[in-house]
């Protein structure tokens, strides 16, 4: 009778285990996510290190007008001139880091700031703010000298 009664049922023990199986969990599915994973980092790591691989001594973007990661203090002088603005400081293992800000006047009410981060002699990141406009005064208008109307 037990016998019988699997018959019926028709489904094997494979069977059910692949359908029981979630999605994310099956072999083919984890290898592309893995693949995808590991593309992904190698070409950050690309991404990093192949513009210094290709220009070694930075004689490229220095003529181009642009700076990278990996510059010294003389590289980005020779690449956008002297900052307006130099901070230092330092951290408690005795790191020497230096913000640079270089401010470009568009207008006389426009002002860029590029912000460089330097720590001892290398270029470690930086930012560009924008352009900021000035606010406008606000013009009110000349008292009127009109009389009221008289009732």
């Amino acid at each position: 009778m037990t016998m019988a009664s699997t018959e019926h049922t028709g489904q094997t023990q494979a069977d059910t285990t692949s359908s029981e199986t979630p999605f994310l969990c099956r072999r083919p599915v984890r290898i592309a996510i893995y693949t995808f994973f590991a593309l992904f980092l190698l070409g950050m790591l690309a991404f990093r290190f192949l513009p210094r691989l290709l220009d070694p001594t930075f004689e490229k973007h220095i003529a181009r007008g642009e700076v990278m990661v990996g510059m010294t203090r003389q590289n980005v002088i020779a690449a956008w001139g002297s900052p307006y603005t130099i901070n230092v400081t330092y951290t408690k293992d005795g790191v020497r880091r230096e913000e640079w800000i270089f401010e470009d006047w568009i207008s006389s009410s426009q002002i860029k700031h590029r912000y460089l981060y330097f720590e001892e002699d290398t270029l470690v990141g930086g930012w560009y703010h924008g352009t900021r406009e000035r606010p406008k005064l606000q013009d009110t208008p000349p008292a009127s000298t009109a009389k009221p109307p008289s009732l």
